[in-house]
């Protein structure tokens, strides 16, 4: 345990019943340069990740993303590993009244119930969103996690990290037993990135969808992109299709809105969830038009 923040709800939930809780707070807290980018301890504090100069100047979708979670109590406890690292949000995980798939059950109760909040891509067949606001702009960075356990370290391509349900039903990481995130390793970043969350509340409440887009540019003309969604899979959702219509263009409005389209062009929503669809787009959107300095209309 560092800040608490998941491990103690789960506990409160019942969902896990530890023999033994460890102290981890003594991992790296600091923020400082390396090879043109940054490392970051995963026990810094999130207060601390969205106030730190150096992250606002080079990776502003990091910040942004930091200094939406929670509120400010939880944003001073909670560290970065933690919210990368944080269990499901899904009603149904979380209260113990219901056995589902992911705790051992036989069904996931969203297919047919309240789903509102759950996946609209990944097929199943647990339909849980991926929790973490750092873990999006982390991957759109093309950021990495190093990794400490038993048989030393190593460092694992933010993307790769995270895995869908049906590869791994029973956890969300490639961890193994006995291993933990010790840090975040982020690459020199393209010229322009940003992010954008929609929620439904402003104050302590996670995201209905996410955003986040980081432009390599020449000129005014795009060379490469990476834009990486929050909240609508089980892992955070990088668009390649979105990527394509933003490569070789020169940002407005309507290539926003291309992208945008072509981003939830495959998304398959639930029986309750097919806005997410429409609040998605304005994210890619409004992330896309925030990173080329463009007014939205």
């Amino acid at each position: 345990m560092a800040g608490g923040m998941d491990l103690l709800g789960l506990m409160k939930d019942y969902i896990v019943s530890p023999d033994r809780i460890v102290s981890i707070k003594g991992l790296d807290q600091t923020i400082a340069g390396a090879d043109s980018g940054i490392r970051i301890g995963a026990a810094t504090k999130i207060a601390d990740l969205a106030d730190n100069v150096l992250v606002r100047k080079m990776y502003p979708a990091l910040a942004t993303a930091a200094e939406s979670v929670g509120t400010p109590q939880i944003r001073n406890m909670g560290t970065v590993g933690g919210n990368i690292m944080q269990r499901p949000r899904c009603w149904y995980f979380r209260n113990e009244e219901f056995n589902c798939l992911k705790k051992g059950g036989s069904r996931c109760f969203a297919v047919e119930g309240e789903n509102q909040f759950h996946a609209i891509f990944g097929d199943g067949p647990c339909h849980i969103v991926h929790p973490s606001s750092l873990a999006v702009p982390v991957i759109a960075y093309g950021g990495k996690f190093r990794v400490a356990g038993p048989n030393g370290s190593r460092d694992i391509d933010a993307g790769e990290f995270f895995q869908m349900p049906n590869t791994n039903l029973y956890g969300e990481s490639v961890l193994q037993p006995n291993e933990i995130v010790t840090h975040v390793i982020l690459p020199a970043p393209g010229q322009r990135s940003a992010g954008y969350e929609v929620r439904f509340k402003q104050s302590h409440d996670w995201p209905l969808a996410a955003a986040s887009v980081n432009l390599v540019m020449s000129g005014q003309t795009v060379k490469s992109a990476r834009l990486v969604m929050g909240a609508v899979a089980p892992v955070p959702w990088r668009s390649q299709a979105a990527e394509r219509v933003l490569a070789g263009k020169t940002i407005t409005e309507a290539i926003a809105v291309e992208a945008a389209n072509a981003a939830l062009a495959s998304a398959k929503p639930m029986s309750g969830n097919a806005y997410k669809i429409r609040v998605a787009k304005t994210a890619v959107k409004r992330a896309v038009l925030r990173a080329a300095g463009v007014a939205w209309s």
